[in-house]
């Protein structure tokens, strides 16, 4: 379909650039969503902050960065030809892989003549006698388009550490999700860590190999499940060729997005306690995929929880030598209220001399110093210090951008005390503009590739139906808007995820609103959701 162009017909200043549509962030989403649109024949741009696509792989360099994704199963559906000419060289697939993945997409589907690098969107603001967005960005041009898609992704606004002495420190700090580009050389230094969460798990086990002394502080243990990776061989990888097709319509039919997670049919609490041991154990040595997937109660009743829970820690009582440090590694609260970590070596690393682990419960940092870090216990003698504090997850990249919609309504005043969306897609006052995996879908609760998808080709058949029926504005209800918020409040209750401070929630930002933010009903039922609504002439939104 060729759509005609609506931004030489309109009232706009001509020495601003227009556009039909104006995507924010080169990452999976943002390309995927301008490759569907040139398709769509719209004049569509890309803005992004940085040198190159990727989005949160290009900026996620820290040592060890990989996918908790099977790489078979992170990746586009969306061409077949793609799908056979590329292969992964593993099961779960490294940073540098991954990103020379993106750049290969880039190249092959031409997507380059319609990127601008370097660009970071400042601020964002819907025109509403025009029904236009304009865009500002850090070089000070101004850019115009009639639909504005916000691929920032769910997990690239970076969690800034806010120490106090931070600028007093003498030696080189670093931060896991803006890791330099260049290779970092740690040998004869000493370093310290703070933070156990994914990022620290991938990284722990090659900075204490890399380094004279790590020290690790912790606050929260995590539970960790060992990936378990290993190459893929040709006859996987002729098997995946051969049956794709099935593979993506499991994936799209799934819970979560993926084909090869073997889900369980029993309650955990209906098997003999050998019977459970011996599961988990197999999931184990599987590796991280499917874990918490044994049962289908582990994520929704205590007692069930606790026996996936309590066989990890067993784990690493075993696997770590020190009892007081294995004490200090296993996690108290729920397993999956965190995002489980997949790992390698994680546990095992701590046997290691030179590796110390410091739990800030019991001797919080107060301060970094010159020298390092001052506990209130004692000073660490720190060359390098690497923080490992996570994202602004789901919400941060859209609130660092003044987003203004109609009669000036400010996002940030919006999402006060909370974020709120219709379907995670689309946001009350704010015509024309969506979401890629924003706040109130799926998103992070299972394979991203999978959400990503389902989300571009939503909106751009949104989009085409636009065009097709002479609309301009199309905006969520408040009303629908308030019971998609209130029915994702009610699901995640029911569940375990709720029960802890995680990122879902907010709790890793200080000052952050805590509300569970992804939708938790399974990808399935929101596809279908989504679908219906679409089907029903977009039941929730006003068209004009």
């Amino acid at each position: 379909m060729t759509t005609k162009s609506h931004h030489d017909s309109r009232n706009i200043d001509q020495s601003i650039i227009n556009y039909d549509a104006i995507i924010v962030g080169a990452g999976f989403g943002g390309m995927y969503m301008l490759h569907s649109l040139n398709k769509l024949g719209l004049k569509t741009l890309i803005l992004e902050e940085g040198k190159g696509v990727g989005g949160t792989w290009y900026w996620n360099r820290y040592p060890g960065a990989r996918c908790d994704v099977q790489s078979i199963e992170y990746s586009y559906s969306f061409s077949d030809e793609l799908q056979q000419e590329w292969e992964w060289s593993s099961k779960y697939s490294t940073q540098p892989e991954i990103l020379e993945y993106a750049n290969h997409v880039a190249d092959r589907f031409n997507l380059r003549e319609h990127i601008r690098f370097n660009e970071r969107v400042l601020s964002a603001e819907y025109v509403e006698n025009s029904k236009i967005w304009k865009l500002e960005t850090n070089s000070g041009k101004i850019y115009q388009s009639r639909y504005c898609v916000m691929a920032t992704g769910s997990l690239s606004s970076i969690n800034k550490p806010k120490f106090a002495g931070i600028d007093s420190y003498t030696g080189d700090w670093y931060i896991t999700g803006k890791w330099p580009h260049e290779k970092i050389d740690l040998s004869g230094k000493t370093v310290g860590i703070i933070g156990t969460g994914s990022s620290a798990v991938q990284s722990i086990p090659i900075l204490a190999a890399n380094s004279k002394h790590l020290t690790v502080f912790q606050r929260t243990a995590n539970y960790s499940i060992p990936a378990n990776n290993k190459p893929l061989d040709p006859e996987e990888i002729r098997y995946v060729k051969d049956n794709y097709s099935s593979i993506r319509e499991k994936q799209r039919q799934g819970r979560a997005g993926v084909a090869f997670t073997n889900m369980g049919t029993k309650s955990a609490l209906e098997v003999s306690k050998e019977e459970r041991l011996n599961e988990y154990q197999k999931r184990w040595d599987t590796g991280y995929s499917g874990f918490i997937s044994a049962y289908t109660d582990i994520g929704i009743n205590k007692e069930a929880n606790e026996t996936a829970a309590e066989f990890v820690r067993s784990k690493i009582r075993e696997i770590v030598n020190d009892p007081v440090k294995a004490e200090i590694l296993s996690p108290k609260n729920a397993i999956g209220c965190k995002r489980l970590c997949a790992d390698t070596n994680y546990f095992e690393t701590y046997n290691r001399e030179n590796v110390s682990l410091i739990d800030v419960n019991e001797t919080p940092i107060e301060s970094l110093v010159p020298e390092g870090v001052r506990t209130t216990e004692k000073i660490f003698n720190l060359d390098v210090v690497v923080f490992a504090i996570g994202f602004d997850a789901m919400t941060g990249a859209l609130l660092s951008i003044n987003i203004k919609g109609k009669n000036g309504k400010q996002l940030t005043d919006k999402w006060s005390d909370g974020p709120r969306s219709y379907l995670g897609l689309c946001i009350e006052g704010f015509p024309n503009m969506f979401t890629i995996t924003g706040p109130g879908s799926p998103s992070v609760l299972g394979n991203m590739m999978v959400a990503i998808e389902q989300h571009v080709e939503w909106i751009t058949k949104c989009i085409k139906d636009m065009e097709s029926d002479n609309k301009t504005e199309i905006e969520a209800q408040e009303d629908a808007e308030n019971e998609w918020m209130d029915h994702i409040e009610e699901v995640a209750t029911h569940t375990l995820r709720y029960s802890c401070n995680s990122w879902y929630v907010g709790a890793n930002v200080p000052g952050k609103k805590r509300v569970f933010m992804p939708y938790i009903g399974g990808y399935d039922v929101y596809r279908e959701k989504c679908n219906v609504i679409a089907s029903q002439q977009y039941s929730g939104f006003l068209r004009s």
